[in-house]
């Protein structure tokens, strides 16, 4: 197995920057959603219905994924994964750079909420498209044994966007004074991730087409209609592809983004210690996911997937307990959170296997089509479980109930484990 060469560096760096800047842009709205709510709200309104009301237009960037992944990744099957690539970002820049001049709701009153909604589902719609993009543009240009290896990277480096967004915020809050930031120094991060993008739209001119789209298209081989060849001949691969997304939206909603503040919370620290810990997790399960991708490129995706789930399994066990105990350790606590978050590196085997479960010439629309139905579904409803569960761990931390959020990862850690053999099955079908 040879080395990375100028070509395959190139090809990493620009879709990995591109998907770091672009999950940036997406993400960066939930850190600054308090001085968000202030200016585009009602002053007469409640601090509950203020942040109520902006984490449902959160939400709709959410829900407009599924169709922007489905519309490009039509597009991306028929007329080049490049195009699309292209057009993800141009989508995620615009929105984002804008919100950072949009007018208080003091100056145009509620149709600046017309335009953040607009904004979130621009942004949602873009986001859908742009990581089953660059999933699938990235596996097409790898070499064959080092497919899974690239998409690690590709995948943590996406993760990173969320680091990104943490140290923006810590930045903005050490340079600038509250009042400064409720008034204009919250839009700096957004203005900051339009400019970046902007570059990054720049730099992915310089990619080229995938070999493997290219040869299709050459012989003639492009579905009319991918979608439709999806649901006809692709029902296994999409099945197992939705169960592997939940495990990935499990690791991220709940490990990384909710967990840091319930520990927080029963550990008694800081939220600049908290935002410490969720960095230190984001780099943590960063890595684990390149670990991932080599390990399934030397010993397979399944053998990969039992090992890291057992473990996920057994470290999630242990995590759990000593979190919600009468008394927990604070190094205890977080060594295990931090190993649970390791063996969370069985996220990256969401696009291994969903990369490897269609055939190229629907693999972009089928690849998108179950990724975002599920993260849509799976995401809509996990921070409430995950809340609920935490509420009655803390509640009961005398008995097994104590272990309530802990059985849910448990139940992940089982998808992952049906999902590697589902994509055992798919691996058999298609050999025959």
């Amino acid at each position: 197995m040879r080395n990375l060469g100028k070509g395959d560096i190139k090809i990493l760096a620009l879709s990995s920057l591109g998907g770091t800047l672009e999950f940036y842009d997406f993400i960066i709205f939930v850190f600054f959603a308090e001085y968000i709510s202030s200016n585009f709200f009602p002053a007469n309104l409640s601090d509950f219905w203020k942040m109520f009301n902006t984490y449902g237009i959160f939400a709709a960037g959410y829900l407009a994924r599924p169709i922007g992944g489905i519309v490009m990744a039509h597009f991306g099957d028929k007329f080049g994964r490049k195009n699309m690539f292209m057009l993800s970002i141009l989508l995620m820049v615009i929105p984002t750079f804008c919100l950072a001049f949009v007018p208080n709701f003091q100056s145009i009153g509620f149709a600046c909420i017309i335009c953040l909604v607009l904004i979130r589902i621009f942004q949602g719609i873009a986001i859908g498209g742009e990581l089953p993009g660059a999933w699938v543009f990235t596996f097409e240009h790898a070499q064959k044994h080092l497919k899974h290896t690239y998409l690690g990277i590709l995948t943590a480096a996406v993760v990173g966007g969320i680091l990104l967004g943490s140290l923006v915020f810590l930045i903005m809050n050490f340079l600038f004074s509250q009042n400064e930031l409720f008034e204009w120094a919250w839009r700096v991060p957004f203005f900051l991730g339009g400019i970046f993008g902007i570059i990054s739209v720049y730099l992915r001119k310089f990619l080229s087409e995938t070999p493997i789209f290219e040869e299709m298209k050459k012989r003639g081989e492009l579905e009319k209609f991918p979608l439709k060849e999806v649901i006809k001949r692709a029902k296994l691969g999409v099945l197992t592809s939705m169960l592997i997304t939940w495990v990935l939206t499990g690791c991220i909603v709940v490990l990384i983004l909710l967990l840091p503040s319930y520990i927080a919370q029963l550990l008694h620290i800081s939220k600049v210690e908290q935002t410490y810990l969720q960095m230190l997790a984001i780099v943590v399960i960063a890595s684990s996911c390149v670990v991932v991708g080599i390990l399934s490129d030397k010993i397979g995706i399944f053998k990969t997937s039992l090992i890291f789930s057992i473990c996920f399994l057994g470290v999630c066990l242990v995590f759990f307990n000593a979190l919600y105990s009468l008394n927990p350790i604070f190094y205890v606590v977080c060594i295990l959170y931090l190993l649970a978050c390791f063996c969370a590196g069985i996220m990256n085997l969401c696009p291994s296997i969903m990369s490897e479960v269609f055939d190229a010439s629907i693999k972009f629309s089928g690849l998108s089509f179950a990724y975002n139905i599920a993260y849509a579904i799976s995401g809509g409803f996990t921070p409430q479980l995950a809340y609920f569960l935490h509420d009655i761990a803390i509640k009961n931390m005398d008995n097994i109930l104590s272990l309530a959020l802990g059985a849910y990862m448990l139940l992940i850690a089982l998808i992952s484990i049906v999902s590697a053999f589902l994509y055992l099955k798919c691996k058999i079908k298609t050999a025959r």
